[in-house]
């Protein structure tokens, strides 16, 4: 207990901390599912700095939303203030450097700085040698006269050296970093629990780059907090546990939010290729008079020009001019053989074989991006100037490669340029199954403790991220449980092929606004996409007043949208569950009474969707025993955690008061029986089903009004009914 900064553990709490505590004494993966109010923070921090404290590990915590970034940090002060750790908080290179270049830029930039201040210190320490053979050349010791010609003969060398280095392209900050002292920025680090806000700002006012000094002062900390991706993207993981002057074993990984790692990983594995890098690519080998060049040229070409005419082919009528500056998917998966573009291209193809041609370009392309480099170091350039044949080679090499694979699926893809409006392509290598890349992580470090809010069935998030007998806990609700209400309202389903019925909109959109005018403050309602949530914006207008709807629209700022809603009494905010405001997000004490999820809002069901369906059951099916499993693991559990994301947006203290909808008949155990498989009941853990109350429509504003008098929540006379 020695991290942890308060009197009291929460119920459970000390538990849980024992329980993770001993998972990692024993180099066990840990999944712990916390409902709000279980401390889940603190519950994984703490046990990981006491045992990485023991052990000689250090600590890294990692989260994809910004506000549990800003919990993390305050909990790290919170900590240091009753037992010094030394913690960091660590951030990407792009939003930290103060003369704004890429990292490849910068790269270059730090390696010429880095040669001018080395040449700069030899020539430093040559000039003090010299001095010192003149005073003693001076006193008649004619070797220190010989010795001195040698000095200075090396002396001349340097200058030209450093003068050299002196016209090419450097840093002026990480010049300061190498040359001033920086005991007292590392002094001032180490103080407290810095953010990355605050150490760019403390930086800048000192000539310094705070990036790279946090770079090295990150070896040998206790605790870094930082982003998802620097564990997830495999390159980046290898320098980061370099800086942390830690080999991966060394390390306890604590993923936050974790049910939002099946996704992540999922991006940090796709590889994609543009017309627009084709076409530079072409235009590199242009300039270039290396005999590779034209095979290069040739196979590149042909990609080129398959890609244009897969995604022509598939234009309808008007299909072009519908194209917009969103990435727009267009199928081109087979179900026997190659892709329609992969067959393009090999239908198109003529040379001595694509993988020659690759070969030949992925040299050229390494010995291009060489000259690039240099060229940008000496200062003949004033860019880094990125290879575009070695980009498109690599993805050649892969796509061919890799195109058949399980969870592979090959896209491509079309969008209109907002500048020019020309429409151009792109092909994608999806990566159906993210074990691919959490699999080596989890295998690799220590162990990792995996917590959410949102992680069960256990099992599942198992097999999908690829862990090996982890432990498992799971806490429910901490707070009262009179203090809530969890309504299952038997409104008709709103399936697909059913939304558009004005009879079910007219149901929907009763049961709505009896849930707003029986709430006593604000109701927050989560729809299956925001043209849904636009849909009933409209059909409530007539109900209540335009000035207390708000809609979360694309285009608009949802923070402040959040904050005209909370200032508001009786508001009704609709919005997206797969938006930003699903999760992350808070609404405390009288920021939201009441929180609706209308219908059961499954993702967008596309070509990706399925590809990822068809791979886990492959992948899963046969081995779990488990029927549909791709339905089940890739769209009905995912769309089921995020219902339950949205539900936890209020109740956030034992004192807040709250109804939680659910509003589709799928939820209730009335009709469990009567929609099969349809029903999204069970998929619910047990106490949570437990919770779930059946309510009919015209019932629901009855029971509101029951609870909230009960409580004693209205101000003044409750509504009638």
């Amino acid at each position: 207990m020695r991290f942890f900064p308060y009197e009291e553990a929460y119920e459970n709490q000390r538990e849980a901390m024992d329980r993770i505590y001993n998972g990692l004494s024993r180099g066990q993966d840990v999944l712990f599912e916390g409902a709000c109010g279980t401390g889940k923070t603190l519950s994984a921090l703490v046990p990981a700095l006491e045992y990485a404290r023991e052990a000689d590990k250090t600590v890294v915590i990692t989260t994809s939303v910004h506000q549990q970034m800003r919990q993390f940090v305050h909990e790290a002060r919170q900590i240091t203030k009753q037992e010094p750790i030394r913690a960091v908080v660590f951030r990407g290179k792009s939003s930290m450097c103060h003369i704004e270049v890429d990292y490849e830029e910068c790269q270059v930039l730090r390696d010429n700085t880095y040669d001018l201040v080395d040449a700069e210190r030899d020539r430093n320490q040559l000039e003090r040698r010299q001095q010192e053979l003149l005073e003693a050349s001076q006193e008649g010791d004619e070797r220190a006269t010989e010795a001195r010609s040698a000095v200075m003969d090396e002396l001349d060398s340097l200058e030209e050296q450093v003068e050299s280095l002196e016209e090419q392209n450097t840093c002026e900050y990480y010049y300061e970093n190498l040359t001033a002292d920086t005991d007292e920025f590392f002094g001032w680090l180490y103080e407290d629990v810095r953010t990355p806000d605050e150490i760019y700002e403390h930086a800048g006012e000192q000539g310094f780059c705070g990036y790279e000094l946090l770079k090295e002062g990150i070896e040998g900390v206790d605790l870094v907090v930082c982003n998802y991706h620097h564990l997830l993207d495999p390159a980046i993981r290898e320098q980061f546990f370099r800086w942390l002057g830690r080999e991966p074993d060394d390390v306890i990984t604590v993923f936050d939010e974790a049910h939002n790692v099946e996704g992540s990983a999922r991006e940090h594995a796709t590889k994609t290729l543009t017309e627009n890098t084709l076409d530079a690519a072409l235009d590199e080998l242009k300039d270039s008079d290396d005999l590779r060049a034209e095979q290069a040229d040739n196979v590149i070409r042909t990609f080129r020009d398959a890609l244009v005419e897969t995604y022509e082919d598939a234009f309808g009528f008007g299909g072009r001019e519908g194209v917009d500056e969103n990435w727009n998917d267009i199928a081109i998966a087979n179900e026997e053989g190659r892709d329609d573009l992969t067959r393009a291209f090999l239908q198109s193809y003529t040379g001595r074989g694509i993988d020659e041609d690759v070969k030949s370009a992925r040299k050229l392309g390494r010995e291009l991006d060489e000259e690039y480099e240099e060229a940008y170091k000496s200062g003949e350039s004033s860019t880094r100037q990125e290879c575009q044949t070695l980009a498109a080679a690599r993805f050649l090499e892969s796509w061919m490669a890799d195109g058949t694979e399980l969870g592979k699926y090959p896209v491509v893809s079309v969008r209109r340029n907002e500048g020019t409006g020309e429409v151009y392509g792109r092909a994608e290598l999806y990566t159906c199954i993210p074990r691919e890349v959490t699999g080596e992580l989890f295998e690799e470090v220590h162990a990792t403790v995996l917590m959410s809010a949102t992680l069960r069935p256990f099992d599942v998030f198992e097999d999908v991220l690829g862990l090996e007998s982890p432990v498992t806990l799971a806490y429910g609700l901490q707070f009262p449980p009179e203090n809530r209400r969890t309504y299952a309202v038997g409104t008709p389903p709103l399936f697909a092929s059913d939304r558009e019925d004005p009879e079910v909109q007219e149901a929907v959109a009763d049961a709505l606004a009896d849930a707003a005018e029986f709430t006593p403050g604000n109701t927050l309602a989560f729809f299956p996409s925001y043209g849904e949530a636009e849909r009933y914006h409209g059909h409530l207008q007539s109900s209540i007043q335009p000035e207390n709807l708000y809609l979360d629209q694309a285009g608009t700022s949802a923070e402040e949208l959040r904050q005209s809603f909370v200032d508001d009494d009786g508001g009704v905010l609709l919005t997206s569950l797969w938006g930003t405001l699903s999760e992350g997000v808070s609404f405390d004490g009288d920021d939201a009474s009441t929180v609706a999820v209308v219908g059961v809002p499954y993702p967008h069901l596309d070509d990706r969707s399925e590809a990822v369906q068809e791979a886990y059951d492959v992948a899963f099916g046969g081995r779990t025993g488990v029927d549909d499993a791709g339905w089940r693991y890739a769209v009905e559990i995912p769309t089921i955690r995020k219902t339950r994301q949205a539900l936890g947006r209020v109740l956030r203290s034992p004192e807040d008061v709250g109804v939680r909808i659910l509003l589709d008949a799928r939820y209730t155990a009335e009709k469990e029986r009567d929609l099969g498989k349809y029903s999204v009941r069970d998929a619910f853990p047990a106490e949570e089903r437990e919770e779930m109350l059946d309510v009919d429509p015209e019932k629901l504003k009855f029971a509101m009004l029951n609870f909230y008098t009960d409580h004693d929540a209205y101000d003044g006379a409750p509504p009638t009914p």
